[in-house]
């Protein structure tokens, strides 16, 4: 990777993982002060209604941005284009959701899934805006835009869903606080950008965007499909409270995830489309990508699973104690989120969209299979089902990687299993520590990660890891380019 592209994707790395950091931060807050207010019965109506509301998005969120980052030369029109198509495609399933609303509820046995449903569903034109504005973001590497939109949007909404819980108002505090955030970051966006929208529309720059970004929309929606299938099943099957408690389970693990990965393949994808021509470099950088996501993302995960009981104890008090076994099967399953990530970007990057449609379809229907056989069981067998799924899909990825941009098995292996065996002996020395302890809960959580960090850092110096000295550099000259900026602004 060249010196300045690489200093672009650092800083694009780091306004979106601090974009990324400070909006999960107060989200947590919120959700740990929402979770003390609000029972989990009423957390998990609100988060059956959100599958609905999370498959429609997809249909926004997916393919069309993605073409417009990987398209070399888009311009005023494609944008353009893709928005007013967007207006119409969104209300469109707007409507859909709005009459879908009374079976659904029929279909749960829940009346108030209808008014609840009808009005969340109002954040899918706005997402399908959004989804532009980020596109346009990524392109032109402005993070440090997105940064204040999303933390303004996200501290705003934060205190509207914390007023109303309460003062009463329960899973209407929870939807409020979803769509002010959504609404408020694009409209900062639009202000801040410098997207204009212009009176230009090409249908033929549609169909060529299409032919690029449908495969990724289908991949997207059948993966949504699949992951929106195992919440329904549950609050169909089980209960609410047992929903609520697996949502909540996956919530932190995979909110320490998307972040990181998130903010490093954000900024990566464009910089791979830039090189899509050059397929070693694609591979340079899918490479540095794997290397460094689970250097930094698997310490954290495999750190979560051990302190898990305390630390939900602590933050969401002992009703929620039934979400641990949740958290800790969802911090296995995102260990083999950094190279399915990586190459998924890379082989986006070169073009090759419908390799990713080929390989994902086999996952699923694999997956379906494992989910209707687990049914037969209790909810916990539910979850432990997605690991096998997620091994099979990360055997496939890097088949399909090795046919794509020669990154094969003996390359990917090489690149993150020694990440996971010293996460996983920091790991057991940190549940220990909390074991043997006899201090107050939240003494023994800082205890385990204070101690989880300096024993993953003396790994690495002891076995050399090549990511621990690459992170250091990247902090080192992430800091050195503030301190310069701070006095050329002085």
């Amino acid at each position: 990777m060249k010196t300045s592209e690489k200093k672009q994707v650092m800083q694009g790395a780091f306004w979106k993982f601090l974009e990324r950091i400070a909006a999960q931060l107060v989200s947590l807050i919120v959700s740990i002060i929402l979770a003390r207010i609000i029972s989990p019965s009423e957390y998990g109506t609100v988060s059956l209604v959100t599958v609905f509301v999370t498959i429609a998005t997809v249909f926004v969120n997916s393919g069309f941005g993605q073409a417009l980052i990987q398209k070399k030369d888009a311009d005023s029109v494609d944008f353009s284009s893709v928005f007013y198509f967007s207006l119409m495609f969104t209300g469109i399933l707007y409507m859909l959701l709005f009459f879908a609303a009374v079976p659904i509820a029929s279909f749960y046995d829940m009346p108030v899934l209808i008014p609840i449903l009808r009005v969340l569903s109002i954040n899918v034109p706005i997402m399908g805006i959004n989804s532009i504005q980020q596109a346009y973001v990524s392109r032109h590497m402005k993070f440090k835009k997105f940064f204040y939109a999303t933390f303004i949007g996200t501290c705003i909404s934060a205190v509207v869903g914390i007023f109303m819980a309460y003062i009463g108002f329960g899973v209407w505090a929870l939807v409020a606080q979803t769509l002010t955030n959504s609404i408020i970051d694009t409209i900062i966006l639009q202000i801040t950008i410098g997207w204009k929208i212009t009176l230009e529309f090409s249908f033929d720059r549609i169909s060529k965007l299409l032919s690029y970004g449908w495969k990724l929309l289908v991949q997207s929606f059948v993966l949504q499909i699949y992951t929106s299938l195992r919440s329904l099943m549950i609050g169909k099957f089980y209960t609410t409270s047992d929903l609520s408690f697996y949502t909540k389970g996956n919530q932190f693990p995979d909110l320490i995830s998307t972040n990181i990965d998130t903010a490093i393949n954000t900024a990566l994808f464009p910089a791979m489309s830039k090189n899509q021509e050059s397929l070693d470099r694609v591979k340079i950088m899918a490479r540095k990508t794997v290397s460094l996501t689970s250097y930094i993302m698997n310490p954290i995960l495999v750190g979560f699973m051990a302190i898990a009981e305390p630390f939900v104890r602590f933050l969401l008090t002992e009703k929620w104690l039934p979400c641990v076994p949740y958290l800790r099967i969802c911090c296995i399953i995102l260990l083999f989120r950094a190279p399915q990530s990586a190459i998924i970007q890379a082989v986006k990057a070169i073009g090759r969209s419908d390799k990713i449609l080929k390989y994902d379809i086999p996952v699923r229907i694999f997956a379906l299979i494992i989910l209707l056989i687990s049914l037969r069981y209790n909810i916990f067998y539910f979850a432990l089902s997605e690991i096998v799924t997620t091994v099979l899909g990360t055997i496939l990825y890097i088949t399909m990687s090795k046919k794509t941009i020669d990154y094969g098995v003996m390359e990917v292996c090489k690149d993150f299993i020694s990440n996971i065996l010293m996460s996983v002996i920091m790991g057991v020395f940190v549940y220990f520590i909390g074991e043997l302890l006899q201090f107050p809960t939240l003494l023994i959580v800082l205890v385990q990660i204070v101690s989880g960090i300096l024993i993953y850092i003396i790994l690495s110096i002891f076995i050399k890891s090549q990511s621990y000295y690459e992170v250091l550099n990247i902090m080192t000259e992430l800091i050195k380019s503030k301190i310069k900026r701070g006095r050329i602004d002085v």
